[in-house]
């Protein structure tokens, strides 16, 4: 059973929610605006909130962590109620989390609570980028575009069909929250490596970036728009791979955490153009095959292929083709992408890709 819902999540009068036991799966993210309370608080009011599953760390420690949780903790409860700002690309480890608790929940069949998504605007907006995979990826993962235009409530809709899942789905609309009125997507980081504006519109391309030997700039104040290593040479070259939508600057930093933490990397920061649409996606794979044929050092390491999933990426990558063929695989396969997401819709506004 699925329904979407179009009045708040305290105006919900399932027997689940206002008697049954509760469990809450959420980020800082379900900060309540117009009350001043957590999501999960409200349940705690009513006396009916079995278990809350949160990240394990601050939500500000260096580097994007996990949402614990099992089967056992699962069992018992009536309703789960999740509430996450997803980021708008299939790599982001909470959205993960959400597949992975939608794939036990499954796997509980009769003994499962129903689920209950509370809705937020995609940071990335409706934008697409990329492929669906099209090899064995990662793991709790849809099959959808790397940049995939869609809300959390509506990769939940679709994973749902991928599963054949049976138990009861419901999403509160993104519209019947305060939050998505008084503050903008961003405004509490989804995490530490998401900490605003453009951040989202740079994951697409930049979170492959975590699976090579160059640091997109996690552990500094500017992650994903900033690229280096200890190893780049300083300038910018002239050879160096352009794109629309953005220019390209030298720049130095020093990571406080994570890969390279304490030393000094040069790089390059990606500025982007106001008003114009940047492809992060082709853009990376472009830096990246430049970085294969300028330095030894740069190496794809565990995970790259399976976050990648797409083979023709690949072999370009290894300069097996060129960047005009990749491009309009991409072209036809973000066509492809489209078609199949406007079966998963919730809102009016349609997904699109940059031409």
């Amino acid at each position: 059973m699925f329904s979407f819902r179009t009045t708040p999540l305290e105006d919900q009068l399932d027997k689940a929610l206002i008697y049954g036991k509760v469990g809450c799966f959420c980020t800082q993210n379900c900060w309540d605006t117009g009350r001043g309370r957590w999501m999960y608080d409200l349940f705690r009011e009513r006396g009916n909130l079995e278990v809350v599953f949160t990240p394990r760390d601050a939500e500000l420690t260096p580097g994007t962590n996990h949402i614990d949780f099992d089967a056992e903790r699962l069992r018992g409860l009536n309703a789960v109620v999740v509430e996450i700002q997803d980021v708008g690309s299939r790599y982001f480890n909470y959205t993960k989390d959400v597949m992975h608790l939608m794939e036990i929940l499954h796997l509980l069949d009769d003994e499962a609570p129903s689920l209950y998504i509370v809705d937020h605007i995609n940071p990335a907006g409706r934008v697409v980028e990329g492929t669906i995979p099209s090899v064995i990826g990662e793991m709790h993962v849809p099959k959808v575009a790397h940049r995939h235009g869609l809300t959390l409530g509506e990769l939940v809709n679709l994973y749902a069909a991928e599963l054949g899942a049976r138990f009861p789905i419901h999403v509160i609309s993104a519209g019947a929250m305060d939050i998505n009125h008084q503050l903008l997507p961003w405004s509490i980081a989804p995490s530490s490596d998401m900490p605003g504006l453009f951040t989202p519109y740079l994951y697409s391309g930049g979170g492959l970036w975590n699976n090579t030997t160059i640091t997109p700039a996690i552990g500094t104040a500017r992650p994903y728009e900033y690229i280096g290593a200890p190893f780049i040479k300083p300038g910018l070259p002239y050879d160096f791979p352009q794109a629309d939508g953005a220019l390209l600057r030298p720049c130095s930093f020093t990571p406080a955490a994570g890969r390279y933490a304490g030393e000094r990397c040069q790089g390059f920061q990606i500025l982007l153009v106001p008003g114009e649409n940047y492809h992060s996606l082709l853009h990376t794979l472009q830096l990246m095959r430049w970085f294969t044929e300028s330095y030894s050092a740069f190496e794809f390491e565990e995970g790259f292929r399976a976050k990648l999933a797409d083979p023709v990426m690949e072999e370009y990558l290894k300069g097996s083709i060129t960047f005009d063929i990749v491009r309009e695989h991409v072209k036809l396969e973000e066509q492809k992408w489209i078609r199949k997401a406007k079966k998963f819709l919730l809102y009016d506004d349609q997904p699109y890709r940059i031409k």
